[in-house]
């Protein structure tokens, strides 16, 4: 099982970090120790100060392909659901300013919170889905998948160009404005459209 992200997919969120708008859609990877299921809570490490929240649609992979056309990509996903991209803003800022990579910053343990997986059949238009991030109660991301610079379709496309894509993977799709810090005793809720689907502490 892999983890795939997609990074500055949302205008609004490429502009907050003052980052450049990508040609193309800009990956990179989780191990699978980075997952948090079940509304586990994050414990807070000791390496970083600063970690911020990143809410995404997440996509599971229902069947192996490679190389495959925008037009059958939705052949190739059953589910989606919700994850928060953790990130280590201090140390990929540090990385960044010496032009080395940030694999550290997105890749440490539990730094994939992910929540249950709901059928597409729920999601008449996926074209269209809002979902949205509250810190203690307070709504601090909203985006909707209207705004995505590159669709699932183009995303399952462009990935599996480079890497074989397998059952049970999982696709970050992005995040849109309000990333923020973090800190312990926070309460994290997670909701797609309405329901919500992830609901944890930070410790």
């Amino acid at each position: 099982m892999k983890i795939l992200c997609i990074g500055r997919n949302y205008a609004d969120h490429i502009a907050e970090l003052d980052n450049e708008v990508p040609d193309e859609p800009v990956i990179f990877f989780k191990p699978d120790t980075a997952l948090l299921k079940n509304n586990e809570p994050f414990y807070y490490p000791d390496f970083t100060q600063e970690i911020h929240h990143e809410v995404e649609i997440i996509l599971r992979i229902s069947k192996e392909g490679k190389n495959i056309p925008a037009q059958f990509a939705a052949n190739y996903y059953d589910a989606i659901g919700l994850g928060i991209d953790f990130t280590a803003r201090d140390l990929q800022a540090k990385a960044k300013s010496k032009g080395l990579p940030w694999a550290l910053a997105k890749g440490f343990n539990g730094s994939a919170p992910v929540s249950e997986f709901l059928s597409l059949t729920d999601y008449p238009d996926l074209k269209n889905i809002n979902f949205s991030l509250r810190v203690n109660n307070e709504v601090k991301q909203q985006g909707n998948t209207s705004f995505m610079l590159h669709d699932f379709e183009a995303i399952i496309s462009y990935i599996s160009r480079f890497v074989l894509l397998k059952k049970g993977d999982i696709i970050f799709t992005g995040t849109p404005q309000g990333v923020g810090p973090i800190k312990i005793g926070d309460r994290l809720e997670g909701f797609l459209e309405d329901k919500k689907i992830l609901n944890f502490e930070i410790k």
